[in-house]
């Protein structure tokens, strides 16, 4: 069966502190695109929201505008800009670098699914 959706008609859109993701939801995929303002960070606009000391959630993303760096738990570091195809596991904090709002793509579902959501129960 074909599917075609279009991100510019999200199925859902979740807002947080100085952010939001768009996600579309196919059969076997779920896409989103993720908005991040000069001054995000994870651990102070997202964190709170998912009730964890770092993000949980693996992303493979391709980061179309901006710059993002991303510290995992273990202590290593890097920093993904345009043209980056990059894929992070569940355990890290981001957060926007310099004054240039970032955009990214993120691929197999690990945003749309669960980012930013509270957990059951909350």
């Amino acid at each position: 069966m074909l599917e075609i959706k279009t991100v510019e008609k999200p199925d859902e859109r979740r807002d947080f502190p100085r952010g939001h993701v768009e996600a579309v939801h196919l059969t076997g995929l779920d896409f989103a695109v993720g908005t991040f303002e000069p001054g995000w960070r994870w651990s102070e606009s997202v964190g709170p929201i998912a009730g964890t000391k770092s993000c949980e959630i693996h992303h493979n993303g391709y980061v179309l505008q901006g710059r993002m760096h991303i510290r995992m738990d273990d202590g290593g570091e890097s920093e993904v800009g345009p043209g980056d195809v990059f894929m992070c596991p569940a355990g890290h904090d981001a957060w926007v670098v310099g004054d240039e709002q970032v955009i990214v793509h993120d691929f197999a579902g690990g945003m749309a699914q669960d980012y930013a959501k509270a957990p059951e129960g909350s």
